[in-house]
């Protein structure tokens, strides 16, 4: 049953009011939060209550939006109860007053007793037997620092292996980025980590970063301002959608042109159009057109994992017409002519390998860079993201996209920016990453190395590739570490701790560790359960997908003795270094010094506002050398607007930011000059072509609007998991008669990797022997069947995957209380 009611209470007008910004997509909408008693109600004059609003009259559309959803009871340490409103802000720029399906649920799954959030982690907890019991801190910190320091003092640091966040939003930010951070780099010194979503310590944007571009490089209003916007391999409409409704929208639909005129005097301006690159026909492509009409929307559907050549083409056709900025390559890149001769590809060619018709291609190619009809380079906007990203040769595939963009210079002007859209929010402080070379974690593991496995606001079992394998040595090695603590019954912790540790270097046994907010799925391996806050409940700061940091303020108490991620880290570290000083060992004491934190703002001072500061250590910060100008009380008085990092200045009581990098020509190289990289089509690697030759489907996967991510909240929020019950395949319908299969029926899929199940959905607009299938869900894995590929940077293939389908049978509860009612709009 939905936990919705039918009746809002109205906040008075003497409310709390505090300023939270979305824990879920990258895009970072601003929303308000109001807090009161919960035996008090606001009325409906506009006096009466804290939105200022009538509602004694019906209000006009979209004046705002006020659902059930936004509201919650919550209750404090004091035992007092307290009604929860979280509402779009409308001054926000970024939003505008919006609310996605997800950011709409704020206050839904906010902590309650009897609510979404029932299930959290209160206390921490210890394995014992068979059993999870709850347990204080101490008790929980001195068997998994003591595990640590075993393993520390026997093995070094390679025994110490950490899965863990890097991002924003909830679960991150640059107080916990830069706590787990510095206890992993600094402290415990380990290069034996891997990043949430990948199986190694790397970047999803190394290609071109090495070119000298960073993947955030524009404004949001720069897609109101682009002539074009080509958008590549990402369904934004679902993923980052108030981006979408906001900021692409009414370009598409001419809303933007006055702007445009006023921006770019002299130059033509007509309403925007957009090319998509997906061999899919997404949601977002179904909402373009019916929102900008058909003429304005142009579906490059190439074959799966041909990116490459469609770019290589798009260059070399730009070079033949002579469209390139022949100035702007002169002057503030080098290595074209490397990439000239490496990338050179006809049209014809390029439609050869993409199946894309060469009328399509050259059209595509003319919106884009074809000089406008008054002489001045179009702007074109390049967003890309999972489906290059996790695509065939992620650091091909971007040394492609950015070559064509440095030609054309379509980075460094208003209206224009290569950038990747992004899933979670941003929010990077840490030390220099220790090894020095990128390591396949996944493989470490399942070649039994690693003694201790920290999975840190990360869910491998459903994210990872290769996962069937992956997740099936992890329990099993996880198993004999728990027979031990089963046999080691009443042993002080220290005889516990010598238990494990001859488990896990004598008998192949692996000690797992979880720290998250709910159990999650790494509970069926781990030993130790550590329970964390999320934003609202902590203070918090990220940046959305232009830079734009905030400050989340804190406004609840987290449940139990959960606490942000940066506290437990400073835990750790403290009971680590009280250990060694205990023995005497000063010089192992001394690297676990400085985690003297009492609040997530005193993290933020020691790492985001001192990177690049005189006297610093090395930092790599996402806020740069300017981090110190940024405060919580600045960021506080910034609202929901905060500012685009990096800080330029504090003037007039204002902190004022960058709008678009680049804008001078001076790129993130040793010399400033932007890198051409040469990018020959290579064809799908041979380990991904063999799975294509076996089986029949390319099983294409991503995220679904009304999710987010794992499921973490949802799987536990009926409103969501009636819908979704079981993770979805969309199916041809042809495909599905050939197989026996209607909608809601259970699909088997099956490689030579590993098998899942999925829900069968049947969707007119997937091709033959195409699928969807939703990524990461908690109840059918795709994982399960993607393969152990990974390019040179150790960056998975996760989209590139063929298998069998075959029917299981029919759930009735699924044909029954689930709608096959098309997705698409229109």
């Amino acid at each position: 049953m939905s936990t919705n009611q039918d009746r809002v209470a109205l906040p008075p007008v003497n409310a709390q009011r505090t300023n939270l910004t979305c824990h879920f997509c990258i895009v970072g909408c601003g929303y308000h939060v109001y807090k009161w008693d919960a035996d008090v109600e606001g009325g409906r004059a506009p006096h009466q209550n804290a939105l200022g609003l009538d509602f004694r009259k019906q209000l006009p559309p979209l004046t705002t939006i006020m659902t059930p959803a936004m509201t919650n009871v919550i209750k404090g340490k004091d035992g007092r109860r307290y009604n929860i409103m979280i509402v779009p802000d409308k001054s926000c720029s970024v939003n505008q007053g919006l609310s996605s399906t997800r950011g709409g649920r704020l206050a839904t799954v906010m902590y309650t007793d009897d609510g979404v959030g029932k299930e959290r982690l209160r206390n921490p907890r210890v394995y014992v037997g068979d059993t999870w019991f709850d347990t204080n801190w101490d008790d929980a910190l001195a068997l998994y620092c003591g595990v640590t320091k075993k393993i520390l003092d026997s093995d070094g640091p390679s025994g110490l292996v950490f899965d863990c966040f890097d991002h924003g939003g909830a679960g991150g930010g640059f107080e916990n980025t830069w706590g787990t951070g510095k206890l992993m780099f600094t402290a415990l010194k380990t290069p034996m980590v891997r990043i949430h979503n990948r199986p190694a310590y790397n970047s999803e944007c190394h290609a071109t970063r090495e070119m000298g571009i960073g993947e955030l490089n524009n404004s949001y209003e720069d897609a109101e301002l682009a002539d074009v916007i080509m958008a590549i391999g990402c369904n934004s409409y679902e993923t980052q959608t108030n981006y979408f409704l906001a900021h692409w929208l009414p370009n598409l639909q001419g809303g933007t042109v006055a702007k445009k005129q006023k921006w770019f005097p002299g130059e033509a301006a007509a309403k925007g159009k957009i090319i998509f690159v997906d061999p899919r026909r997404t949601p977002t492509i179904a909402a373009a057109e019916q929102a900008a009409g058909k003429d304005n929307v142009l579906h490059l559907d190439i074959e799966p994992g041909t990116d490459i050549a469609l770019f290589n083409g798009f260059f070399t056709h730009v070079l033949e017409q002579g469209w390139q900025d022949k100035d702007f390559i002169a002057q503030y890149t080098r290595d074209f002519d490397a990439a000239v001769q490496a990338n050179k590809l006809s049209l014809d060619e390029a439609s050869r390998i993409t199946g894309v018709p060469v009328a399509k291609l050259r059209q595509a190619a003319e919106w884009a860079y074809k000089p406008k009809a008054s002489g001045q380079p179009t702007r074109t906007m390049h967003a890309y993201e999972k489906g290059i990203i996790w695509g065939n040769d992620n650091y091909l595939i971007q040394s492609a996209l950015v070559d064509v963009v440095l030609a054309t210079h379509n980075v460094g002007r208003r209206g224009t920016g290569v950038v990747r859209m992004g899933g979670h929010q941003e929010g990077y402080t840490r030390p220099p990453y220790p090894g020095d070379k990128k390591i396949y974690i996944d493989q470490e593991i399942i070649q039994g190395r690693g003694l201790m496995y920290t999975a840190w606001g990360a869910n491998p079992f459903q994210t990872t590739l290769n996962a069937e394998q992956h997740r099936g040595v992890i329990l099993r090695r996880a198993g004999i570490v728990r027979e031990a603590i089963g046999k080691a019954r009443g042993a002080s912790n220290k005889d516990k701790v010598d238990a494990i540790y001859d488990a896990v270097k004598n008998k192949g046994g692996l000690f797992v560790a979880n720290i998250n907010l709910y159990p999650t799925a790494l509970a069926q391996a781990a030993c130790v359960l550590l329970p964390s806050a999320h934003p609202g409940e902590t203070n918090l700061t990220s940046m959305n997908g232009e830079r734009r940091c905030r400050l989340s303020e804190k406004f609840m108490d987290p449940p139990g003795v959960a606490k942000a991620d940066c506290l437990i880290a400073a835990d750790i570290a403290n009971t680590l270094k009280a250990m060694y000083a205990a023995e005497g060992k000063a010089d192992m004491a001394a690297r676990f010094t400085g985690f003297d934190w009492k609040t997530e703002e005193d993290a933020f001072n020691d790492g985001f506002r001192v990177a690049g500061t005189s006297g610093a250590p090395p930092i790599d910060s996402q806020g740069g050398g300017t981090g110190y100008l940024a405060t919580y009380a600045r960021l506080r008085a910034a609202g929901n607007n905060g500012v685009q990092l990096p800080i330029k200045e504090y003037k007039d009581g204002k902190l004022i930011g960058t709008e678009m990098l680049y804008t001078d020509g001076k790129f993130d190289t040793s010399d400033g000059k932007a890198i051409f990289k040469p990018s020959t089509w290579p064809g799908l690697p041979q380990t991904v072509a063999d799975q294509k030759a076996k089986h029949r489907f390319w099983i294409n996967n991503g995220r679904v609007n009304e999710v987010w991510q794992t499921g973490y909240h949802d799987m536990y929020y009926a409103f969501v998991r009636d819908r979704w019950p079981m993770a979805f395949i969309e199916l041809n319908p042809d495909d599905a008669q050939s197989l026996g299969v209607t909608s809601g029926d259970v699909v088997e899929l099956f490689n030579d990797y590993g098998s899942t199940y999925a829900m069968a959905y049947l969707e007119p607009s997937i091709k033959k022997n195409q699928t969807f299938m939703q990524f990461g869900y908690w109840n059918g894995i795709a994982g399960d069947v993607v393969t152990p590929w990974t390019d040179r940077n150790v960056v998975p293939y996760y989209k590139g995957t063929w298998a069998s389908i075959r029917r299981v049978g029919t759930v009735s509860d699924f044909k029954e209380t689930v709608t096959f009612k098309q997705r698409r709009y229109g």
